[in-house]
C-alpha cells in the first residue's frame, strides 16, 4: 500500500511538472504570435493572441488547485515540498507574462486602428519582445532540465533587456518634446515597451524559483555577482 500511494504521488508530481511545461509553451506561442502580428501589421492575428490568454489562465487555476490538493493529501517535504512551492511560484510568473502579452498586443491593436501604426513604428517594441523570447526558452529549459546555473545567463540577458528598455524610453521622451502630436503614439509605445521589460523580469524570476528547487536558497534581490558565487 505504502509503495502504491508513493508511486501514484509521484505520478502526481510528474504531471504537475508537465503542466508547468505546457503553460510555458502556451505562452512562449502566445509571444511568437505577437512578434508575428506585428510583423505583418495583422490587427485579427492580435485579437487572436487577445483571446487565448484565457487558456493561459485556466490551466494557471488547475495548477494551482493540483498544488493545493498535493500540499493537503500528500504533506510533501524536503525536495518534493520545494518542487510544490516553486511551481505555485513559477505559474503566476507565466501568467504575467501572458497578461503582459495581452497587453502590448491591446496597445499594438489600438496603435493600428487609431494612429494607423506600422511594423516600422513599432520595430523598436518588437527589438524588446524579440529579447525575452529566448530568456522565457531558457528559463523552462532550466526548469525542464533543474539546471540552477541558467539563473546567471537569464540575469545578464535582463540586464541588456533593461538597458535596451532605457534607451529607448529616452528616445521616445525626445520625440514627444519635439512633436506634441507624437504624445498619444509614444505614451502607448511606452506602455508596450514596459511590458516588454516585464517579460524579461519574470523569466529572469522563474530562474530564481528554480534556483531555490534545485539548490534550497533565495537569489531573489541577490546581486549578480553575490549570486554568481551562491551556483
Amino acid at each position: 500500500m505504502a509503495e502504491h500511494i508513493s508511486s501514484h504521488f509521484h505520478q502526481e508530481l510528474e504531471q504537475v511538472r508537465t503542466d508547468v511545461l505546457a503553460m510555458g509553451g502556451l505562452v512562449e506561442q502566445q509571444l511568437a504570435q505577437t512578434l508575428e502580428a506585428l510583423g505583418k501589421d495583422n490587427q485579427d492575428e492580435l485579437a487572436r493572441v487577445v483571446q487565448q490568454d484565457s487558456q493561459i489562465n485556466a490551466l494557471a487555476m488547475k495548477i494551482d488547485d493540483d498544488c493545493q490538493t498535493i500540499l493537503v493529501r500528500r504533506q510533501p517535504t524536503a525536495s518534493d515540498l520545494r518542487l510544490v512551492l516553486a511551481v505555485t511560484r513559477i505559474i503566476t510568473d507565466l501568467e504575467r507574462m501572458g497578461d503582459e502579452i495581452k497587453k502590448i498586443a491591446l496597445h499594438a491593436n489600438g496603435l493600428m486602428v487609431k494612429h494607423r501604426a506600422t511594423y516600422k513604428q513599432l520595430y523598436d517594441t518588437c527589438r524588446l519582445l524579440e529579447m525575452t523570447a529566448p530568456m522565457l526558452r531558457t528559463a523552462l529549459d532550466a526548469f525542464a532540465r533543474l539546471d540552477a546555473a541558467a539563473v546567471l545567463q537569464i540575469s545578464a540577458a535582463d540586464k541588456s533587456l533593461d538597458i535596451a528598455y532605457q534607451n529607448q524610453s529616452r528616445t521616445l521622451l525626445t520625440f514627444m518634446m519635439e512633436d506634441p502630436h507624437y504624445i498619444g503614439i509614444g505614451m502607448e509605445t511606452m506602455l508596450m515597451n514596459k511590458a516588454a521589460e516585464r517579460i524579461g523580469d519574470h523569466a529572469e524570476n522563474i530562474a530564481e524559483h528554480v534556483v531555490y528547487l534545485v539548490r534550497g536558497i533565495d537569489v531573489r534581490h541577490t546581486p549578480y555577482e553575490e549570486m554568481k558565487k551562491e551556483i
